[in-house]
């Protein structure tokens, strides 16, 4: 586990766009019980390609398209071991990886990028891709 205070900018990094941290398993629980609409789950972490692909990736997915999720939730690999193995159960059956990012729509998870899909990617490569899988699984009221 990595020390806290290291890892506040790169929670702010995602939070400061809008997404919940989900930091304990009773936090997973809450935010995934009868979740509706579309879901974006970021499970950050320090790793180079969080910081040079998959965050930048996220946000700037979210400001350039049209279509927005209903929910953001975030958990940190590495910071929130717990909350992150809860959220891994509802990522089944794709193995642990981190960064990674889920699609869920009306609790169900559609969409998953792996680790092995964000490394080596740029983040305007990861926002397109996540551009496209958002407005493919788009609840009409959101589009």
């Amino acid at each position: 586990m990595y020390p806290p205070h290291l890892l506040v900018p790169f929670r702010e990094d995602l939070t400061s766009v809008g997404f919940t941290e989900l930091t304990t398993p009773a936090d997973v629980d809450a935010a995934m019980a009868d979740q509706k609409g579309v879901a974006l789950v970021v499970v950050n972490s320090v790793c180079g390609c969080a910081a040079g692909a998959a965050r930048p990736g996220v946000k700037a997915a979210l400001a350039a398209s049209a279509v927005k999720p209903d929910q953001l939730y975030t958990v940190f690999a590495g910071g929130d071991i717990d909350a992150t193995a809860r959220m891994r159960e509802y990522l089944l059956p794709y193995p642990p990886s981190s960064p990674a990012i889920g699609i869920f729509k009306d609790g169900e998870l559609v969409h998953f990028i792996e680790r092995h899909h964000i490394e080596g990617r740029s983040a305007q490569m990861i926002a397109q891709h996540l551009e496209m899988a958002l407005e493919e699984f788009s609840t009409p009221q959101n589009a």
